[in-house]
């Protein structure tokens, strides 16, 4: 396995990128397999070196092999500088003979920027010339992205949770369908059913999934799908904007049960990414006042670890946060802050090298029943001991 693939990350002791060269079997050090130098100028010259005792062949190695890039978004680094990285990888993996890029960036950069100042073709049919005109003068930046990694030799790009279906048809347009959005439902679902972290009930009757819109609310359905809990019940909530940080909440009709069910309940809140926070303690504000439900939990893939967010989810509302690790930055503690004493981080690094073994057909099992990993500070009061992780 280790013959026919090549892990790098786009900064040197990407912690990422080691854990998936790690659970995809790679023995050697990843640092070895490319200099990520930067001349004098500031200009990135990356070069691949594992051939480096044969200077003929400098690079020759990569020839016929698979190289994964992991791209991952860190404080010290703009996500302009990793973008640029990564096509420059690419660039350099392909012109030295190797024969698939595949580009794992779990928090796909520019997904936000899913809209232009003009209509592209089917892409944005659905929208009017009112909405068009709020985007006047700017560019449609998802997709020039998505061309710039397909020209710089990407072949595959994997990413997680993306929010944008725009931009998951875009990508999939212009990889010829070799565009992966993992959906990391199997893993919430295992972690609320095997760890302490809500309690379910007898079929799920003590539980409650939140989706804070309607935007939300797939997800909300396939983790809820994924437990197999029958009495869980869903609740879909309605948002809407009274200023540029301030919403307010109601009940949205095709939820299944009416918001005096929550009391006494589990309640889990589920979205794909937070920035500020504004919306989830609004919407666990009002949880509570209307239906003052046991326990309040709010999950989430995308953990921006902004000051903002930290002080707005310190609220006495939120019980406890469950997020992943697409934005590495939320392990480390000091990015955690006050809410290190309530947040759980779950590492995706063996799932998603479980799912490159298998879009490779090289999935042996090893991964089958320890597919992720846990981290939690000592802070937190379940924290130890925690049976379901031994």
């Amino acid at each position: 396995m280790s013959d026919g693939i090549v892990v790098t990350g786009t900064f040197t002791d990407d912690s990422f990128a080691m854990d998936v060269a790690q659970f995809l079997g790679l023995r050697g050090d990843i640092s070895d397999e490319v200099s990520l130098k930067t001349y004098a100028n500031g200009e990135f010259c990356p070069r691949y070196i594992s051939d480096i005792d044969s200077m003929d062949r400098v690079g020759r190695y990569l020839e016929g092999k698979v190289v994964i890039i992991c791209s991952v978004s860190i404080s010290d680094r703009s996500r302009n500088d990793c973008a640029m990285r990564n096509m420059i990888l690419a660039r350099a993996a392909k012109d030295n003979g190797a024969k698939r890029v595949v580009l794992i960036e779990p928090d796909l950069f520019y997904s936000a920027q899913d809209r232009g100042a003009h209509r592209f073709g089917d892409i944005e049919k659905d929208r009017d010339i009112s909405d068009l005109k709020k985007f006047d003068g700017q560019a449609f930046t998802s997709l020039l992205y998505a061309k710039l990694l397909k020209e710089a030799g990407v072949d595959t790009v994997i990413t997680v949770h993306n929010h944008s279906l725009k931009v998951e048809n875009l990508f999939r347009e212009i990889f010829e369908g070799d565009f992966h959005n993992l959906i990391p439902a199997e893993i919430y679902a295992h972690y609320i059913k095997t760890s302490d972290f809500l309690q379910t009930g007898k079929d799920g009757d003590n539980l409650v999934i939140v989706s804070p819109d309607k935007g939300a609310a797939p997800f909300g359905n396939r983790v809820c799908s994924t437990l197999d809990l029958p009495e869980c019940k869903r609740i879909i909530l309605d948002k809407k904007r009274t200023g540029e940080r301030e919403v307010s909440m109601a009940l949205n009709p095709a939820s299944e049960v009416d918001i005096s069910y929550l009391t006494g309940k589990d309640v889990i809140i589920l979205d794909d990414m937070v920035r500020t926070g504004s919306t989830i303690v609004q919407c666990c504000e009002y949880l509570k006042e209307k239906a003052n439900p046991r326990r309040i939990c709010f999950g989430v893939t995308h953990f921006y670890s902004s000051h903002e967010a930290r002080e707005k989810l310190n609220s006495h509302f939120i019980d406890e946060i469950m997020t992943t690790n697409t934005l590495p930055d939320i392990l480390n503690r000091d990015c955690q802050g006050r809410l290190r004493r309530k947040i759980v981080v779950l590492k995706l690094g063996q799932w998603i090298a479980r799912y490159v073994l298998r879009l490779f057909d090289m999935d042996y099992g090893y991964l089958s029943k320890q597919f992720y990993m846990v981290d939690m500070s000592s802070k937190n009061p379940r924290w130890p001991p925690l049976s379901y992780l031994k």
